[in-house]
């Protein structure tokens, strides 16, 4: 597979930061015993995060590779990207 720099690049590691600091927030939350509630609210936060963050890379992916691949009739591109959704929507 291929190296592919997103048109965002820096967004989606930025984003990524964010959800990594959030995740060790959520740890911190545990080791405390905080309240159960707003620990899932925090998990919650974090899973919709995650999820966004996914959901950006596949448009980007559907706008760009598989396009590409679409004209260029690459089944293989196409066969990856059912299986990468199979994956992501789980």
């Amino acid at each position: 597979m291929e190296n592919h720099k997103h048109r965002n690049h820096k967004q989606l590691i930025n984003r990524m930061s964010r959800i990594v600091g959030h995740s060790e927030a959520n740890k911190r939350m545990l080791e405390a015993e905080e309240e159960c509630s707003a620990i899932l609210i925090q998990i919650a936060a974090v899973k919709s995060a995650l999820n966004n963050v996914g959901k950006f890379v596949l448009k980007d992916h559907m706008n760009h590779s598989i396009v590409e691949a679409v004209e260029n009739n690459d089944q293989e591109a196409l066969r990856e990207l059912d299986e990468a959704i199979d994956k992501f929507i789980k």
